[in-house]
């Protein structure tokens, strides 16, 4: 259990032992079930989640819309003010958060740590931004435009970054005057959960609650007549199942959904380089991120020296154990996920593609693959053509740009993309005619809260980040007032 994994703190901070509990009105609530939270690297269950019922979750709304009028009327500065101690409270418990995180998601506790620490960077440097409001003198009169918030949000992030991608819709939402309910997945529940205890003494009863559910009430809050709009991160067919029952009461709607980034990667690049870099922009937390680099389309001519250069910085980190401190990649983060990653290395096998490192893991306890790159796989290849979300990646060769720029183009996603080329110039312009909202040149996977960041096709719609990622928390109220003579 987890208080003979964690200690418990003093000195004033939250204590991390065996109590999960919600945050529904400011308050401590608990399910009359739970349900169990495994270790991935272990298959052990290590943890129990309070289960959320119908009723619950209607309290939860109900609290948040009494909430709301006093939260959206509150000053901007206020608001501001109080996201920031937020960040401050949530700092002082990091050490035991990132060690639970690691214990939910597999990630190292280093990479458990950067990804609060990426949170709370993102709420500080969101509370810092401003709400426009602009003035115009139309035919004798003044037009103001206000952007006012939408009501109660629901926030639905992924199981791969739990905190850093809750942390995306946390802060436009309440800095626009929103309250926000949040639903972790049932893989990653527990860190956001003492999160929002933390929170529980900062923010007024009712503006922040978490709850947590196996999948009982997740139909349920995309439906609900009481939220005004959705936030979701996750697969592009539960985003489909999302719009369709959000449809019915013309919810808000930001759906940030699957991805299958590819690289491009020209013959004037700096070929030993590149090679390193993609390498992290492909296994950075197991492949398990919506801007991961899923497949590389590498020139013919540096091909070879590409290849050997990547397979060779597999053998150079470990994967195990997000405890161990030596340990840079923990295991596939659950079930369903890691049959999905070993039915796609076992296809390739099965095809006869070429395995140059990894392959079909081993029989131990632990959703653990190998870092496993296939080697020019066909165009069809179901690892080129779906989205993996996990430590596998294939490398294409390519004769010319305009036939790679065609076959990046001929998925159905488009989230994101890389560029690497010894010429920015040729770079930006190639990066111009990729189907993605985001496209890097020669780096990869740099967001900034004062940035938008958003897909296309069916990677989604709605931004997160910058003026469009916060505005997508308001709605536009235009007051005309006559110039008098």
């Amino acid at each position: 259990m987890m208080s003979d994994q964690i200690q418990n703190n003093s000195n004033g901070k939250i204590n991390f032992g065996d109590d999960f509990s919600m945050t529904i009105n400011g308050k401590a609530a608990y399910g009359s079930t739970t349900f169990p939270v495994i270790n991935p690297a272990t298959e052990e269950v290590f943890a129990y989640a309070q289960e959320c019922s119908s009723e619950q979750l209607d309290e939860a709304i109900q609290a948040a819309q009494k909430a709301f009028t006093s939260w959206s009327a509150t000053p901007i500065e206020v608001r501001r003010e109080k996201m920031l101690a937020m960040a401050d409270a949530i700092d002082a418990n990091i050490e035991p958060l990132s060690k639970l995180l690691t214990l939910e998601q597999g990630k190292s506790v280093t990479a458990s740590r950067m990804e609060i620490q990426g949170g709370m960077d993102w709420l500080r440097r969101t509370a810092k931004l401003e709400i426009p409001e602009e003035r115009k003198e139309v035919d004798g009169s003044i037009a103001t435009v206000r952007h006012i918030p939408v009501g109660v949000v629901a926030a639905i992030p992924a199981w791969n970054y739990p905190v850093n991608l809750s942390f995306m819709k946390i802060p436009p939402a309440l800095l626009t005057g929103n309250t926000l309910i949040l639903k972790q997945s049932k893989f990653t529940p527990l860190a956001m959960l003492k999160i929002a205890e933390i929170c529980r003494d900062v923010l007024p009863s009712g503006v922040f609650s978490v709850i947590s559910s196996s999948g009982s009430i997740d139909s349920q809050m995309s439906s609900h007549p009481g939220f005004a709009k959705v936030s979701y991160t996750g697969s592009t067919a539960t985003g489909r199942k999302i719009m369709e029952s959000a449809s019915k009461t013309l919810k808000h709607l930001t759906l940030e959904l699957g991805g299958n980034d590819a690289a491009i990667v020209l013959p004037d690049v700096d070929v030993k380089n590149v090679a390193q870099t993609l390498f992290w922009a492909s296994f950075t937390n197991s492949g398990q991120i919506c801007v991961a680099t899923k497949r590389i389309y590498v020139h013919e001519d540096i091909y070879e020296e590409f290849v050997k250069t990547f397979v060779a910085m597999v053998g150079t980190v470990k994967v195990g154990n997000g405890l161990d401190e030596d340990t840079v990649f923990g295991p596939v983060s659950n079930k369903p996920q890691y049959d999905r990653v070993v039915d796609l290395i076992r296809d390739s096998i099965d095809n006869r593609y070429e395995i140059l490192a990894g392959g079909l893991p081993s029989e131990t306890r632990g959703f653990f693959i190998p870092l496993t790159v296939i080697g020019n796989p066909p165009k069809d290849a179901r690892i080129v053509k779906e989205e993996q979300f996990g430590p596998v990646i294939p490398i294409v060769k390519f004769k010319d740009v305009e036939e790679a720029i065609d076959e990046v183009n001929g998925v159905e996603f488009g989230l994101g993309g890389t560029i690497w080329a010894g010429n920015t110039e040729e770079g930006i312009r190639i990066a111009q005619r990729i189907e993605s909202g985001t496209v890097w040149v020669n780096q990869f996977q740099q967001l900034a809260p004062e940035v938008p960041f958003g897909g296309r096709k069916q990677s989604g719609f709605g931004s997160e980040g910058g003026l469009e990622g916060l505005l997508a928390y308001t709605t536009p109220q235009t007051i005309w007032t006559k110039i008098s003579k």
